[in-house]
């Protein structure tokens, strides 16, 4: 498989995630701490790791649909990019235990931050941190985060529910 080069620079791209992480972790410093170590570790990890495994599900073969970053080969830049992911793990975690989402309105939050998941994929798209392939569109990607979201919000929901309910 050839190489494709997108980017030789230092530019948009690299930009894009160092700004979006930093605005995100800006975000977590601002609120007010709610959550245990643990539980911050949790939120924050949880979001690398979907990011991880869901990005390389579709952008690796059988599927390709897409390459990240200036090559369409793995590189160091890629493996940092994950970190932007982190903040907003946390910062959907955050609302829902701040919001304090039951039933119907737990739905409605998950299709927001599917909406806003979807938007910053976009704007990723233009800064060039995606290069979409085989037809791709970013708004492809808007099941993928309602299952991701609902699978992130379940595995905290099961996690923590003690600390939940004690607080409620």
């Amino acid at each position: 498989m050839d190489d494709v080069v997108y980017s030789t620079q230092f530019d948009g791209n690299e930009w894009f995630v160092i700004g979006l992480t930093v605005i995100g972790f800006a975000a977590i410093w601002i609120v007010p701490r709610r959550f245990s170590p643990l539980q911050t570790t949790f939120t924050l990890l949880i979001g690398v790791a979907f990011g991880l495994v869901f990005d390389h599900t579709i952008e690796v073969p059988p599927f390709d649909f897409y390459d990240l970053g200036d090559h369409s080969r793995y590189e160091l830049f890629d493996m940092i990019s994950y970190i932007m992911y982190a903040p907003f793990g946390y910062l959907f975690i955050y609302g829902y235990e701040r919001l304090r989402m039951f039933e119907f309105m737990t739905i409605i939050y998950l299709l927001i931050w599917a909406c806003m998941a979807t938007g910053l994929e976009k704007l990723a798209v233009i800064a060039g941190v995606f290069h979409y392939k085989h037809g791709y569109q970013w708004m492809y990607s808007f099941p993928i985060y309602i299952m991701v979201l609902s699978v992130h919000l379940l595995m905290y929901r099961l996690a923590f529910a003690r600390d939940r309910h004690q607080r409620l």
